[in-house]
C-alpha cells in the first residue's frame, strides 16, 4: 500500500530518542543481583519491554511480581540522572508538525516526560504509554494505538524504534518501519540509521520509501 503524503511518525523513546542506558542497565543489574538472575540476560530481555513484563519473565510469585514492578517504577520514575538526548533527536523533532507523531514507548507517563525533559526534549501532544495498554511491545497494541490516536491507520505510519521487541511491535502492527541504533533485526530489510543526527520529517518520509 503506498504511503500518504503526509505520513505520521510513531516514535520510540528510550534508545531511539533519549540515551538511557546507563541508568537502565543499572537498574536491571541490580535487580538481577538481587534475585540471583544473570543480568546480561535480564538486560536483553528488558529492552524495549514494559517494567512489569520483564518482572514477570523472571519471578513466579505473582504477589513478588507486583512488588517488585511497584518498586521499580517508583524508582524509574524518580531517577533520571545521566539521561541524554539521542544525536539529533531535538533538530528532527523540530521538523515534525505536533499533529503528526506520537511518542510509543514501554515506559509510564511520568518516567517518559521526566526522561525527555532531562534530555532537553520537549515531551509531546500524543503519546502512548505503558498506563495506556494491556499487551507491551512485541505486541502489536502500542503501535495500534498510536495511530488511532493520530487518527490515521497503521499503514500510514513510520515507526522509529530501536529495540528488537519494539521492531515486532511495529511490523505486527502494519506501519513502516526505521530501525535506529545497532540491533540486526531485519538486517538489509528495513531502512536504517546509526542515530538521527541529520534526519528531518521529509528525510523520514524519504527513508521510509526507499
Amino acid at each position: 500500500m503506498p504511503l500518504r503524503q503526509d505520513p505520521r511518525l510513531l516514535i520510540d523513546m528510550d534508545g531511539t530518542l533519549v540515551d538511557s542506558t546507563v541508568l537502565v542497565e543499572a537498574t536491571w543489574t541490580d535487580f538481577a543481583s538481587r534475585y540471583g538472575l544473570d543480568a546480561a540476560e535480564v538486560i536483553r530481555f528488558a529492552h524495549g519491554r514494559p517494567t512489569g513484563a520483564t518482572v514477570a519473565r523472571f519471578l513466579s510469585d505473582p504477589v513478588l511480581v507486583e512488588r517488585e514492578t511497584a518498586s521499580l517504577r517508583t524508582h524509574e520514575e524518580g531517577t533520571s540522572e545521566g539521561v541524554v538526548e539521542v544525536p539529533g533527536a531535538a533538530a528532527l523533532l523540530a521538523t515534525v508538525p505536533a499533529d503528526r507523531w506520537a511518542l510509543v514507548t514501554s515506559a509510564s507517563r511520568l518516567l517518559a516526560f521526566n526522561r525527555m525533559r532531562t534530555a532537553g526534549l520537549e515531551p509531546p501532544e500524543t503519546g502512548v504509554f505503558s498506563d495506556d495498554i494491556t499487551a507491551g511491545k512485541p505486541d502489536p497494541q502500542p503501535y495500534l494505538l498510536g495511530a488511532k490516536l493520530l487518527g490515521v491507520p497503521p499503514a500510514d505510519c513510520v515507526a522509529l524504534e530501536d529495540s528488537r521487541a519494539g521492531i515486532a511491535s511495529a511490523v505486527a502492527a502494519g506501519a513502516r518501519v526505521i530501525v535506529v541504533g545497532g540491533v540486526t533485526d531485519h538486517d538489509g530489510e528495513l531502512p536504517r540509521v546509526p542515530d538521527l543526527r541529520g534526519l528531518t520529517y521529509d528525510a523520514v518520509v524519504r527513508l521510509a520509501l526507499d
